[in-house]
């Protein structure tokens, strides 16, 4: 659909709230229409005049996931696609269920959307899939390897009218800090979902990375969240940390892994601010709200008509961040060595928040 692109000016500063996650029903073409705007305060751009629709498709609710979907709407808001204004936004979760991601991306097609966002790599290549013969383009986010998802190519190029943002782990940071706050480890346990590309990717990065630290990787595969407790306490009993992906199954369960971790005597270490809040010991990570903001303003250029998606190269955030959460440290016996607690750009904290990602 093609938009003109008169603009106008808006002064005033645009506070945002954040609605429920929805849920895709299980009848093909169902959708929802949900309020999917940050909590933070934004300062619009330029508005664009026209009537935009986009579909937002999320593959689970934990807070990464979330940090994406505000720093995404965020992104429009600041480039001039304000909801409520001259943007429809259409959020649809699938609750980590990659049958119902098909679903709600066939409805986003239906509906004729004008741009479909998707957030983590089953609701991309789900996206993808339903929308490449409608000319939809898709704009992702939080997808840990496009192109073993076969959504772009190895020079990093789309594959088709689709592009957005990687949040592809530092792993060998992360492999550096755990060896600094545990010196006498000598394995790791990962847990990761059999049917999501994305943990198979980075866990290859692991164990070609892990000797370089004197660590053995041992991993666990569930199918589905209701696996997680058990795999967990048994994973916990033959490893001496255990490490996070962003696993989007296992992430919904963070408080029955860190259960079992406790229960074990081991820390966990996590892969993104909220687990590091919700008691994993620390990480070197992402900004997923920074990351969501970056994948705004691509898909901006797609509806502006500035650049098609297939003219842009998927994109990361080259930074890691170290987060840390002294609470947890000081539970499990470790101490933090102070190269990390005086980084610059670290974050500390102190508390562990009673909360469970399963509720976030």
């Amino acid at each position: 659909m093609k938009k003109s692109m008169l603009t106008l000016v808006l002064t005033a500063a645009m506070v945002f709230s954040l609605g429920a996650c929805g849920s895709a029903g299980s009848s093909a073409g169902s959708t929802s229409t949900k309020e999917a705007s940050s909590v933070k305060e934004v300062t619009s751009g330029t508005a664009v005049e026209g009537n935009f629709k986009v579909g937002i498709s999320q593959f689970a609710e934990h807070g990464s996931l979330d940090d994406c979907r505000n720093g995404f709407v965020d992104g429009l808001a600041q480039e001039g696609f304000v909801e409520g204004q001259n943007l429809t936004i259409d959020l649809q979760n699938a609750n980590a269920d990659t049958g119902t991601a098909a679903t709600i991306a066939q409805s986003f097609v239906s509906g004729k959307d004008d741009l479909i966002c998707a957030i983590a790599t089953p609701s991309a290549m789900a996206a993808y899939n339903a929308a490449a013969k409608a000319e939809i383009p898709v704009i992702y986010t939080a997808v840990s390897d496009p192109v073993a998802a076969e959504l772009a190519k190895e020079d990093g190029t789309p594959v088709g009218e689709i592009t957005g943002t990687s949040d592809a782990l530092p792993v060998e940071a992360q492999l550096k800090m755990i060896r600094a706050f545990l010196p006498e480890a000598k394995t790791i346990g990962i847990l990761h979902t059999s049917s999501e590309t994305n943990s198979d990717a980075t866990i290859a990065i692991y164990k070609d990375l892990a000797p370089k630290y004197d660590f053995k990787i041992v991993d666990s595969a569930i199918s589905q969240l209701s696996d997680v407790p058990m795999a967990a306490n048994d994973l916990a009993s033959k490893v001496d940390c255990i490490s996070n992906l962003t696993d989007n199954t296992v992430v919904q369960a963070l408080s029955a892994e860190l259960d079992a971790a406790t229960k074990a005597g081991i820390p966990v270490f996590g892969s993104e601010i909220d687990q590091v809040k919700a008691g994993c010991v620390g990480c070197e990570g992402l900004d997923y709200y920074e990351l969501g903001i970056q994948t705004g303003k691509m898909a901006a250029k797609v509806l502006k008509g500035e650049a098609k998606a297939s003219e842009q190269n998927f994109e990361t955030i080259t930074e890691p961040s170290a987060f840390i959460n002294t609470k947890a440290a000081e539970e499990m016996g470790i101490t933090v060595p102070d190269e990390y607690l005086k980084a610059e750009g670290v974050q500390i904290f102190d508390s562990i928040e009673d909360s469970t990602q399963e509720n976030k």
